[in-house]
C-alpha cells in the first residue's frame, strides 16, 4: 500500500467509539460495516492512542506529527512509519475518514 498524502486530514468515525478499559483503550465499531468480522474490537497501544487522540478532522497528519515530536522524545522516521501504518490500517477498515 502506498504512503499516506500527509497533508491529508482525516477524522474519527463517529460510529466508533473509543474507551480505556483497564489500562487498556479500544475501539469500538457500533455499527454494522465498519471493521473487520474477524475483529470487532481493536485494542490500541501506547503509539497508537496518542495518534488516534490528536486526529480531530481539522489538523493535516503532517501537523499530528509535528505536535507528538515536539511532545515526546522520538526519533521522526520511527514516528513517520507508526503513523503511516496507523492511519492507512484504521482508513481501511472505516474507523477513520478522509475529509480533505
Amino acid at each position: 500500500m502506498a504512503d499516506i498524502q500527509w497533508d491529508s486530514v482525516y477524522k474519527q468515525n463517529k460510529d466508533v467509539v473509543a474507551r480505556e478499559i483497564e489500562n487498556e483503550y479500544i475501539l469500538v465499531p457500533v455499527t454494522a460495516g465498519i471493521g473487520d468480522l474477524d475483529e470487532e474490537i481493536y485494542a490500541l497501544n501506547e503509539t497508537g492512542r496518542l495518534i488516534w487522540d490528536k486526529i480531530d478532522g481539522i489538523k493535516d497528519i503532517n501537523a499530528v506529527k509535528a505536535e507528538l515530536l515536539s511532545e515526546f522524545k522520538v526519533q521522526e522516521q520511527e514516528l513517520a512509519r507508526d503513523i503511516n501504518g496507523f492511519v492507512q490500517e484504521l482508513e481501511k477498515r472505516n474507523i477513520l475518514i478522509k475529509v480533505s
